[in-house]
C-alpha cells in the first residue's frame, strides 16, 4: 500500500509519514525540490500519479503565522496558492489516473466557521464566505473536488490550533511560559480550537485505512476550552503561573488584524464526525496535552 503525501516535509506531514509507515505503508512525499523517497510537484504536473497508488493525502500549505513574512498581498497569495493550487493539482492527477486511488484526503481549517463566543459547531454547521480566511478555506476545500463518477473516497480534515513540541504555536511559545512569562491572548474568553500533533496526524492516518470513513471531519479535540484556559493549563503543566496576558495590540502588530484574528478571535467546534466514525483520541483533554507538551526532557529529545 503506497501512499502520495503533498506537504510530507511540513510539521503535520512529517507526523503522519512516521505514523504511516509505522502501520506498513509506502509513503511516497511531494514537494518543491527533488528528495530520494519522493517526488516534485512538477513531477506531478507532467506525469500524473505514480501507477501503484493506493491514496493521496495533502496536507501542503505555507505557514499563515510565519513571523518572518509579511502579510501583504503577495504573501496572501503565496498561502492561497499552496493549498488550492496543490488540491486543484492533485484532483486533476486523479481525476486522469488510469488506476486511481482508493482515498483522497485533505486537510483544511476551522476558519470555515464563523468566530463566536457562543455558538457551537459541528461538521454540519455552515461556514464559510464571511472574511478572507474564511473564503480561503470554502476555496481550499473546493479544489479537492472530484468528479461525481469517479469511485475514490474523499475526507477533508478541518483542523484546529495544532500543538506539538517540533512545530507551531508550542514552539514559539515554550520557553516564555517555561521562564514564567506565559498568560491568556488577548481577552482570553476566545474560543480555543485545539488539538495535539499525535491526533491530527492520526485522524488523517485513520481516515486512509477506513474505507467507511469519509466527508467533513473536525480535526479538533474534543476537551474544548478557552485561550486563557489553554494558557492556565499550560502554564500549570509547567508549575508556572499564567499571569503575563499578552495585548490584542502585539499580535495585530506582529501579524496584521486579519491574520492576527486566527488567535485573538476563536470558534468553539466539536468532532462529532470524527467521534462518531470510531476515532480514538490520544489526547483528548487540556490536562493529558499540556502533560505531554510541557514536559522538558522532550524538548531535549530525550527519553
Amino acid at each position: 500500500m503506497r501512499v502520495l503525501i503533498g506537504g510530507g516535509t511540513g510539521f503535520i506531514g512529517q507526523h503522519l509519514c512516521h505514523l504511516l509507515q509505522e502501520n506498513g505503508y509506502r509513503v511516497t512525499v511531494i514537494s518543491r525540490t527533488i528528495r530520494p523517497d519522493g517526488i516534485t510537484w512538477t513531477d506531478i504536473h507532467r506525469h500524473g500519479l505514480p501507477k501503484d497508488c493506493t491514496s493521496v493525502v495533502n496536507v501542503a500549505g505555507e505557514n499563515i503565522l510565519n513571523v518572518t513574512k509579511r502579510w501583504n498581498d503577495s504573501f496572501k497569495e503565496q498561502v492561497k496558492s499552496s493549498r488550492v493550487e496543490t488540491n486543484k493539482l492533485l484532483a486533476k492527477a486523479i481525476s486522469e489516473a488510469e488506476n486511481p486511488p482508493e482515498s483522497f484526503v485533505t486537510i483544511s481549517g476551522v476558519a470555515y466557521y464563523k468566530p463566536s463566543e457562543t455558538e457551537e459547531y459541528t461538521e454540519e454547521s455552515p461556514g464559510g464566505g464571511y472574511d478572507w480566511l474564511s473564503t480561503l478555506t470554502t476555496e481550499w476545500e473546493a479544489a479537492a473536488t472530484l468528479p461525481d463518477s469517479m469511485n475514490v473516497r474523499r475526507v477533508t480534515v478541518r483542523s484546529g490550533v495544532v500543538l506539538g513540541k517540533d512545530g507551531g504555536m508550542i514552539q514559539q511559545i515554550f520557553f516564555p511560559f517555561f521562564l514564567g512569562f506565559g498568560g491568556r491572548m488577548g481577552t482570553g474568553k476566545q474560543w480555543f480550537p485545539w488539538i495535539h500533533i499525535d491526533d491530527i496526524a492520526g485522524i488523517l492516518a485513520y481516515a486512509v485505512k477506513n474505507k467507511s470513513v469519509y466527508g467533513i471531519l473536525n480535526g479538533v479535540a474534543p476537551g474544548t476550552a478557552t485561550n486563557a484556559q489553554f494558557a492556565s493549563a499550560f502554564a500549570g503543566a509547567m508549575w508556572r503561573p499564567a499571569i503575563f496576558p499578552m495585548p490584542s495590540l502585539v499580535f495585530n502588530t506582529v501579524f496584521g488584524k486579519e491574520r492576527g484574528k486566527i488567535i485573538l478571535e476563536g470558534q468553539k467546534v466539536i468532532p462529532k464526525r470524527t467521534l462518531e466514525c470510531g476515532y480514538k483520541y490520544k489526547y483528548p483533554d487540556l490536562k493529558s496535552a499540556c502533560h505531554d507538551l510541557s514536559s522538558i526532557i522532550g524538548w531535549f529529545g530525550l527519553k
